[in-house]
């Protein structure tokens, strides 16, 4: 998927929400534990719930890593069924991969090519080599870790080196790498005050951004500092939105958030 056909789909839906399907057997309802595969019986279901509200779905790959080859073909079949019934949505591995370049370039090909994924989440503390390899390839993207929102963020990121904060040093660089065009970024939402400085590094680029909702993040804040010209931000619920509910109205439930954040969207939009 090109840049320009997620703007389209973003300006169509009126809504730049991104839905975590990040799968936890031991919050979904009790009763698709009885399902032959559970893991995908639940996400099929959010999907259909929720796919015209949404722009972009995010599996984290740990939660299917975790239940080793089911929890593996569940999220195959997860992104099989995206790209067969919606291929119009957004679709990111969030893995947050990254180690040297022969090695990357597997990881590239095993969510690029195999899975078939829009974009993967990496970790760019490797440099220039550990990343370049996902950015070679053709309408694919690469979300880089730049300033996240977990608590640990102040161990590294935000720490000041040769006068400058790291995290920014990191956007800096990144845009000299060959095929940076491709990059995206992850900035979480409880940053929201950070949004402003780093627009003035990277003015144009699509920021994914965790932290809205189950982590408090604020979405008017982020998008006061954070929207751009082709809007560039995918704003990510996951809790907050597939665990409404735990009972057999879990999807309808999940609509209904979801449905809370697209209208809120709209209104920033409509502007």
């Amino acid at each position: 998927m090109t840049t320009q056909q997620l703007v389209n789909e973003i300006r169509k839906k009126k809504s730049f929400l991104c839905i975590g399907l990040d799968v936890d057997l031991t919050k979904i309802p009790q009763h698709l534990l009885k399902e032959e595969d559970p893991i995908f019986a639940f996400n099929k279901e959010i999907i259909d719930a929720t796919h015209h509200l949404c722009v972009a779905y995010k599996p984290n790959t740990a939660f299917y890593e975790a239940y080793g080859i089911k929890g593996w073909k569940a999220l195959e079949k997860t992104i099989n069924y995206i790209n067969e019934k919606h291929p119009e949505i957004f679709t990111i591995a969030d893995a947050k991969r990254g180690d040297i370049g022969n090695t990357s370039t597997m990881y590239a090909k095993a969510f690029f090519e195999d899975l078939s994924f829009d974009s993967v989440t990496v970790a760019p503390y490797m440099g220039k080599d550990s990343v370049e390899p996902f950015l070679a390839f053709e309408n694919k993207h690469t979300i880089m870790l730049a300033l996240t929102s977990n608590q640990g963020a102040f161990d590294f990121q935000t720490k000041t080196v040769e006068g400058k904060e790291l995290y920014k040093q990191v956007l800096e660089t990144s845009k000299s790498w060959q095929n940076s065009e491709n990059l995206m970024y992850v900035v979480g939402a409880t940053k929201a005050e950070y949004f402003a400085e780093i627009r003035k590094i990277i003015p144009n680029s699509f920021l994914l951004v965790p932290g809205v909702g189950a982590q408090g993040g604020n979405l008017q804040e982020v998008c006061k500092y954070g929207l751009s010209e082709n809007v560039g931000l995918l704003i990510n619920s996951s809790r907050g939105i597939i665990y409404a509910s735990n009972c057999k109205d879990f999807a309808k439930k999940a609509s209904e958030k979801a449905t809370k954040l697209q209208l809120q969207m709209e209104n920033i939009l409509n502007l």
